[in-house]
């Protein structure tokens, strides 16, 4: 079990490094079209005040997507799609890359570990305000059942990950990020 949280960090470490220095299977901000101004927002699930006050900063949040580095094209599709559906259900606005409105801007770094018949993939996103100030990291890790238990022989993990692990690493994003935002209300 130790080994195996060694082996984790030690890849972040090196996917943080990558991300650096290794842009070549990056999802351009262009791929992700920002969806048409919606009103819609999740229902409140606390106190009136704090949910309005956190519904407030979510529908004034503008949130532009910066290139996804380290997941192929065909596992960043599903999740761009998701983060944009998971954001206009919280209320939150995605920017085109042009924008000048932009209030956050969040950088995915992204790599897979395969293990027996299950893909991880690891996950970090860095939200950035408009100057390029770090404020705030979400990352974590998705297990799940390979989808082609072929993908990681031949050493792209990628093919293994179902578009649904990528959905699922979308909602948890979107709703990490308003969940911080929230948390700033108070």
């Amino acid at each position: 079990m130790r080994r195996s949280h060694v082996t984790t960090v030690s890849l972040l470490v090196a996917l943080a490094l990558a991300a650096c220095t290794n842009a070549k299977d990056v999802l351009e901000p262009s791929a992700i079209t920002p969806p048409a101004t919606s009103t819609q927002t999740l229902p409140a699930t606390s106190t009136a005040v704090t949910s309005a006050q956190s519904a407030a900063i979510l529908s004034k949040t503008r949130l532009q997507i910066a290139p996804i580095v380290g997941a192929s094209v065909e596992a960043a599709t599903p999740l761009t799609a998701e983060l944009q559906t998971r954001a206009r259900q919280r209320g939150i606005t995605l920017a085109g890359s042009a924008d000048q409105t932009v209030t956050h801007v969040l950088k995915g770094y992204f790599s897979t570990m395969s293990e027996g018949a299950d893909t991880t993939v690891i996950y970090v996103w860095d939200v950035y305000d408009p100057a390029g100030n770090r404020l705030h990291r979400i990352n974590g890790q998705q297990k799940a059942p390979s989808v082609n238990s072929g993908a990681s022989a031949g050493g792209d993990s990628w093919k293994g990950v179902s578009p649904a692990t990528m959905q699922t690493i979308a909602d948890q994003t979107i709703d990490q990020f308003a969940a911080w935002l929230g948390g700033k209300a108070g």
